[in-house]
């Protein structure tokens, strides 16, 4: 659970930007992603086979 606590003079601006930073550096917003909608187990290994490939790809240019 990330949390914010506001300064003595901080304005709200402020304290949303570090609230949003803290949120993108834990990795909230993927793993938000990733679980808006129910993936059945086919979905789930067709997209972890093309992650592989990709993967491969990737590794096999340099």
């Amino acid at each position: 659970m990330t949390q914010v606590s506001l300064g003595e003079n901080e304005g709200i601006e402020s304290a949303l930007r570090r609230f949003k930073r803290k949120v993108s550096q834990a990795g909230i917003f993927p793993d938000m992603r990733k679980h808006r909608h129910f993936e059945t187990p086919l979905e789930k290994r067709k997209r972890k086979a093309i992650a592989k490939h990709k993967q491969k790809n990737r590794s096999s240019r340099y």
